[in-house]
């Protein structure tokens, strides 16, 4: 085997890296590193990708890898964040605080569903699992760091975590079609497809610069471009777009 096909499977190990030590110091109560790892996690996720197209370097392991890393960074990491957000944001250590871990097994069912159906191409089914560990770790790093904002003590209010939890993880699970932001053979011919990507890129980045120039906030930004993406997919599946 060559070294180039080794490219995607480095940059995937990064990711599950990443995934672990953020696990590691959302143990330790650092929300923010352990953010900002998942933030690292998610570029090595959309770069491996990018790397086995152009390399032509797909494998079967590569494929199983993936998965086993997104389950650690987006599945496992996003879960033990709310856990503790939940602590230290609520002072609460009742039976409340472990209904978030939930999420990490709604993510392990998301990837493995993900990768028997051979559907999932240009379109998910269900919610992929990195967009909503974005935007439950995007609102605990907000809460956590933004307490005195009105949306903070929103989130910190006692059963909003495990509400976000269990919503997203149901989300993944669905049967909810949501358009992918991947670049393949076919996929740009598609124009109603061309058109929910130009859409949601456009409004993502004002709303993004507007969230950012407006509170400062990277966090705030990332929480409402996902709730941006989810609502959008939910629009299309109800109306039929």
């Amino acid at each position: 085997m060559s070294l180039k096909k080794h490219i995607p499977n480095t940059i995937t190990a990064l990711n599950l890296a990443c995934g672990v030590l953020g696990v590691v110091f959302a143990l330790d109560g650092r929300v923010d590193l352990a953010f900002a790892l998942m933030l690292a996690a998610a570029v090595f996720d959309f770069c491996d990708g990018l790397a086995a197209r152009v390399l032509d370097a797909y494998s079967e392991m590569g494929k199983q890898l993936d998965s086993l890393a997104d389950m650690v960074s987006f599945g496992v990491l996003p879960a033990v964040m709310m856990h503790r957000t939940m602590s230290l944001c609520t002072w609460y250590h009742g039976w409340l605080c472990y209904i978030p871990l939930a999420f990490a097994v709604f993510a392990g069912l998301r990837l493995a569903h993900f990768n028997v159906d051979e559907r999932q191409h240009s379109s998910f089914i269900g919610l992929a699992s990195p967009v909503a560990a974005l935007l439950c770790a995007s609102l605990c790093c907000f809460t956590a760091f933004e307490p005195l904002s009105a949306l903070a003590q929103w989130c910190g209010t006692l059963w909003f975590i495990p509400t976000l939890a269990l919503a997203s993880g149901v989300l993944m699970v669905s049967g909810v079609p949501m358009f992918s932001l991947k670049f393949g053979k076919g996929m740009e011919a598609d124009s109603k497809l061309k058109f929910k990507r130009i859409s949601f890129l456009a409004e993502a980045f004002a709303i993004a610069v507007l969230a950012i120039v407006l509170s400062g906030s990277v966090s705030l930004a990332i929480a409402l471009v996902c709730a941006l993406y989810i609502v959008k997919n939910l629009v299309y599946a109800i109306f039929r777009i």
